[in-house]
């Protein structure tokens, strides 16, 4: 049976270099007569197909010109149709010898399924009631030299659809869409900001400090300068930076990276978008938050009900508002209320089976049991609120309890969606934060935070009581597409490399 399987695949791949030398040969005749499609420069398109189709009754019998990829095509002596496939679909083409010229149309029936074609005609409906356009000229203008795939089964291999994305999106019409909808939802962010009086702006990704973040950074070495700098895994310092220089609200969404592992949520570069509004705090940015996912679900999906897999979330509601002791007591029963210290809190975490490090202290204990037994239930819109002060090293405290902050997360679906603070302002307090990641550092933890000295700087001039939020916007496109994993709405997901 092995031997038999070998004998198929050797025959099979012996019929495709058949077929990928035919494609050559034929691009060669086309050489030869002065047709090369590739000295082609341009070609003026006046309609997609989708426009033709919803507009028809107004558009028979009008002349259209339109291109794209063959997909399908079966010659019948002197009249052969074609499926010609552009940004918005695909639409039949009828071309018969008459119309188009002898010449033309033997070229014509040479073409491969693959080939970019450009077609000039009129808008008609067939027989059979389908819309088409009835060719009148043709041209050739790019020779597909490979073969697509099968198209009943289309491109199938997951792994190799994320390594030949542009194969995927000309099989896959549902895959296109996802990307179409990746730029809506980028789009809409833009408006709903831009009309709230935020400004883009646009901040370095090669950095000599990589803060704002609890994450490994990818260091590199910049040879002008002989200095060794690493890819940001944030956005937040600079903009703080610009808070402190006057821009009130200013917004970045751009790629950061974290050296970390690859997961169906995880990619180590994504997309990152944080803003931070001055004269306000965490209940301003939880407000903008409900505001802006509302918007942006109502523009790209045309519904406030987002359905993820078996799940429904309700975004016309007010989202619910917890904080992260209330939400561990609701579903860990523990009250970290009643917890009085750290030793304390390690005795209840090892009752519970949770692993933690000899560097841990109450508030990361806390946050362990927080993500142990509470983010799988939180599939609804939740905001969970005053996080420990151990874990939120440029977060303002709470006046009335300064062993936690004023910092909420987003939640939907059981997932981290955004991560929003009362943005530190206290310069003194600040250093003393970076002091503690420093130890933090030296004593095993390689995702804390350096001491900044240029921001601490900043915020010595001085900054303005500051509302700051921080959101993954490829998680975003994710819910909005129902997508179940990143490298789905990511174009070109990092891959291992082929050997």
């Amino acid at each position: 049976m092995a031997e038999e399987k070998k004998q198929q695949g050797q025959a099979k791949e012996q019929d495709v270099n058949q077929l990928l030398k035919v494609r050559r040969e034929k691009l060669e005749e086309l050489k030869a007569a002065g047709k090369d499609p590739f000295q082609i420069t341009k070609y003026d398109v006046t309609h997609h197909s989708l426009e033709i189709k919803e507009h028809f009754d107004e558009m028979e019998g009008q002349d259209v010109t339109v291109a794209g990829r063959i997909m399908f095509k079966r010659v019948m002596g002197k009249a052969s149709f074609c499926n010609v496939q552009d940004l918005k679909g695909s639409i039949q083409a009828y071309v018969a010898r008459d119309s188009v010229g002898e010449d033309s149309y033997k070229d014509f029936k040479k073409f491969d399924i693959g080939d970019i074609i450009g077609l000039k005609g009129k808008v008609f409906k067939t027989k059979t009631g389908e819309i088409s356009v009835h060719a009148e000229e043709i041209t050739l203008l790019s020779k597909s030299l490979q073969i697509l795939p099968e198209k009943y089964h289309g491109l199938t291999d997951t792994d190799m659809r994320y390594r030949q994305r542009y194969v995927d999106l000309i099989m896959n019409q549902e895959v296109k869409e996802t990307f179409v909808k990746r730029s809506k939802v980028l789009s809409s962010i833009r408006r709903y900001l831009d009309s709230q009086g935020f400004m883009e702006v646009e901040t370095p990704m090669l950095v000599q400090n990589a803060g704002g973040a609890a994450a490994r950074p990818f260091e590199t070495h910049f040879n002008a300068l002989n200095e060794d700098l690493k890819l940001r895994i944030s956005l937040e310092l600079y903009l703080k930076r610009l808070i402190v220089g006057g821009l009130e609200r200013v917004y970045e969404i751009g790629r950061v990276f974290r050296n970390e592992g690859l997961d169906t949520r995880h990619n180590p570069e994504f997309t990152l978008m944080e803003l931070y509004q001055a004269y306000t705090d965490y209940h301003g940015m939880m407000d903008l938050t409900e505001n802006l996912y509302r918007y942006v679900a109502k523009e790209v999906t045309g519904s406030e009900i987002l359905k993820y897999g078996e799940y429904e979330m309700d975004l016309s509601k007010p989202f619910e508002r917890i904080t992260m002791i209330d939400a561990v007591k609701k579903y860990a029963h523990v009250d970290f209320n009643e917890v009085p210290d750290t030793e304390a809190a390690k005795q209840l975490a090892r009752e519970h089976h949770i692993e933690f490090e000899d560097r841990h202290e109450k508030g990361d204990i806390l946050n362990l049991f927080f993500e142990t037994y509470v983010e799988e239930h939180l599939i609804q819109p939740t905001f969970v609120m005053d996080h420990p002060l151990e874990i939120s090293p440029l977060t303002k405290k709470k006046p009335e309890d300064p062993n936690y902050v004023e910092r909420f997360e987003f939640f939907m679906n059981g997932w981290e969606m955004a991560n929003a603070y009362s943005e530190l302002n206290d310069p003194i307090d600040q250093r003393e934060r970076f002091a503690a990641q420093e130890k933090a550092f030296v004593a095993g933890d390689e995702e804390a935070n350096h001491t900044d000295e240029d921001f601490l700087n900043a915020l010595s001039i001085g900054m303005p009581p500051t509302g700051g939020i921080g959101f993954g916007i490829d998680r975003m496109v994710m819910m909005m597409t129902d997508s179940p994993a990143i490298r789905d709405v990511l174009l070109f997901p990092t891959m291992r490399t082929l050997e």
